[in-house]
């Protein structure tokens, strides 16, 4: 037989069945599993058989989740975490030690700054930043103690893109560890791993899950890379709950759909914001405008489900805008089957300064509509009625 497609593997890859013979992967709702004996208890927990010990360590419905995303990404291996924050601090905390440094794209989403320059300097770890319109000045940041280049693309919220192409020749020249943040984007419109990642992360809450219902995270790539995030994970125990593991795998047999149908509506969004006279710019991979139009063609399948855009009048503006909003929902999340509209310089940004918002352009009148399933004429005809 052929080789099958990610998405195929996504929807048929399953953990064993039971003796009841079920379709569908039922839930493991334990905490502990028992052993066959003294010593096959001796053997699991000195690596020397194979099982599961504690939901913590592992869990059938978690290692289905992960084995899944590592299908995607085509990845080696994976750890699942409790949420998308948790895979990201989990990965760089698994991976750095005191006294090393991290080179990150100055545009992140604001936790991710949080971390950086709130959390790791507690242990000694540095870090600094690269602007992603200035590709040149990179090779510069990089010092001797540098062991981690980390990014995200498309950004959170301003949807700038990275060459991953570069990105991986960057990080193969100073042997770093190129750490990408792949949730805008979902492994079904992007894969960096393909162009040189070593480990890609996501939160599972977003365009994973799809319907926001429940928080999560997973980490994928190099097996020798996710041994050292395993660790840290195991005994620090940000672990995935089994009932979310359950909740995100089956989501990802609807993946490609969902995803298809957030793009299309994004793109002919994004197409009706530029003919809006109170929208000054509209920011979306693949409109022809976006001033990395192309790259956009080289590395996604599609532009994604977020559209940025600045309204005129700055934040007073964009607040009435908000406040006008009908059917779309204010929230600080993304990747819902419902479209939400976000203020990122007030909500999920509001923690950096002016000066750093206005670095990586988020504006007071920008607003981030993360595009739903909803028909695309509701959805245009509350965000009409809210700008007039």
């Amino acid at each position: 037989m052929k080789q099958q497609k990610p998405e195929t593997k996504a929807i048929r890859t399953q953990t064993s069945r039971t003796e009841q013979r079920e379709h569908s992967t039922p839930l493991f709702m334990t905490s502990s599993f028992v052993f066959d004996s003294a010593e096959h208890a001796r053997a699991l927990f000195a690596s020397e058989a194979e099982g599961n010990v504690y939901s913590r360590y592992s869990n059938p419905n978690v290692d289905e989740f992960i084995q899944k995303m590592c299908e995607l990404e085509g990845a080696e291996a994976g750890v699942a975490t409790a949420s998308g924050m948790s895979a990201i601090f989990s990965s760089l905390a698994g991976l750095l030690e005191q006294g090393d440094h991290v080179l990150a794209c100055r545009s992140l989403f604001g936790s991710s700054h949080q971390i950086l320059n709130g959390i790791l300097p507690k242990w000694g770890i540095t870090y600094s930043y690269g602007n992603i319109d200035q590709p040149e000045q990179w090779e510069s940041l990089v010092q001797d103690n540098t062991r981690v280049l980390f990014l995200e693309t498309p950004s959170n919220p301003g949807l700038d893109l990275i060459d991953l192409e570069w990105a991986g020749e960057l990080a193969e020249a100073h042997n770093l560890i190129l750490v990408v943040d792949n949730c805008f984007a979902t492994p079904y419109l992007q894969k960096p791993m393909t162009f040189g990642a070593d480990i890609v992360l996501h939160s599972a809450t977003k365009f994973i899950d799809g319907q926001g219902r429940g928080i999560g995270g997973v980490v994928v790539g190099e097996e020798k890379y996710i041994e050292e995030i395993s660790f840290f994970t195991r005994h620090s125990g940000p672990a995935l709950s089994p009932f979310n593991a359950w909740m995100f795998s089956k989501s990802l047999e609807t993946l490609p759909v969902r995803m298809d149908r957030h793009c299309d509506n994004a793109l002919a969004l994004a197409a009706f914001l530029e003919d809006q006279p109170q929208v000054e710019w509209v920011k979306y991979p693949f409109l022809k405008s976006h001033p990395q139009y192309d790259l956009a063609q080289k590395q996604m399948k599609k532009g994604g489900g977020v559209v940025a855009f600045n309204i005129e009048g700055g934040y007073n503006a964009a607040k009435r805008f908000l406040d006008k909003l009908q059917t779309l929902s204010l929230s600080a999340n993304l990747g819902d089957s419902r479209t939400i509209a976000t203020h990122p310089a007030s909500t999920t940004h509001s923690k950096l300064s002016d000066e750093e918002r206005a670095v990586v352009n988020i504006t007071p009148g920008m607003i981030r509509i993360a595009v739903g399933l909803e028909a695309i004429d509701d959805i245009q005809s509350d965000i009409s009625q809210a700008l007039s």
